[in-house]
């Protein structure tokens, strides 16, 4: 099995958990440079989050720097010509599912059927009370927005949906997506979630679990799908340790692996061990130009090593 490894890009995040310090001055063209860097480096695909509005209370921490995920990724498929485009995640209980359908349809059809749906609950309740979603039914509307969101973006031009958030039927959506069928990935950690993505998702994007859990929650998954029913393909994800390729010569922190290319691919090949079918990395660096280095060695030098 191929271990496949995908970022979630900088820039259009400034959350202070990741985002590194020259991130604050860049813009556009610097998105652009690291999606082209990404695409030539061979990663299967390349990330952006989604946030409406960040409060008060946490733009300290959170900052409001949070591209839409939506103009960004349709940005990014014009300057690229293979890379998968997803979204970690899209919050689309946010959002009508007819308007989340006509936004990603379009978006799959003008990039030639990238597109990978990363769906989850979100987390914020002033964005939701600002729009007028109920914040404590948000795993109840995920739920059914994804029913919806399959239904809107599957073959038929005029998709049907009859449930307790949503009902529609009757209006017709073109330009249908290029693939038929768009996966649909389900991010979270919680119970719910885990049970979510098994049940009603293509694949899982964890959400924080260090190394040690996720044998836990990959066995429940497969547990889960397999006492329901489920069948298809299922892609299970991580989210490797930060990386710095190389001696760094300067503070990476201590949870980023660091060492040589071999020793990298070493700690990395313990996800596929695990059952985990790709990799989210991320990389510590100091520019731009340092990230796209970075970027270009894993691909070179690390990623031939996974398999």
């Amino acid at each position: 099995m191929t271990l496949a490894y995908g970022i979630q890009l900088p820039v259009q995040s400034q959350s202070t958990l990741y985002a590194e310090a020259w991130e604050a001055a860049a813009g556009p063209a610097d998105l652009v440079a690291v999606a082209r860097a990404v695409e030539d480096a061979g990663f299967d695909y390349l990330a952006v989050c989604d946030h409406v509005g960040v409060p008060r209370r946490l733009a300290g921490a959170m900052s409001t720097v949070w591209y839409d995920p939506v103009a960004t990724l349709a940005h990014l498929a014009a300057v690229t010509a293979r890379v998968r485009l997803l979204s970690h995640v899209a919050v689309v209980g946010l959002r009508h599912p007819l308007l989340s359908a006509k936004q990603y349809a379009t978006l799959d059809h003008l990039s030639g059927g990238r597109l990978v749906l990363g769906v989850g609950a979100g987390h914020v309740r002033e964005e939701f009370e600002a729009l007028g979603v109920d914040f404590a039914r948000r795993g109840a509307v995920l739920d059914e927005s994804i029913d919806a969101l399959r239904a809107a973006l599957g073959p038929e031009e005029f998709p049907e949906h009859h449930g307790t958030f949503h009902d529609f039927s009757g209006l017709g959506q073109r330009p249908r997506p290029a693939q038929p069928s768009v996966p649909v990935w389900v991010g979270g950690s919680s119970p719910a979630a885990v049970r979510r993505a098994a049940l009603k998702g293509d694949g899982w994007l964890p959400q924080g679990d260090p190394r040690e859990r996720l044998p836990a929650q990959i066995a429940r998954i497969r547990a889960l799908r397999s006492e329901h029913g489920a069948e298809g393909p299922f892609t299970v994800g991580a989210i490797a340790e930060p990386l710095y390729v190389g001696r760094a010569g300067w503070e990476v922190g201590r949870r980023t692996l660091t060492g040589t290319p071999e020793e990298i691919a070493e700690s990395l090949r313990a996800y596929r061990a695990m059952g985990v079918d790709q990799i989210q990395v991320r990389f510590r660096s100091r520019s731009r130009a340092e990230l796209i280095e970075q970027i270009g060695v894993f691909g070179a030098e690390v990623a031939p090593r996974l398999d």
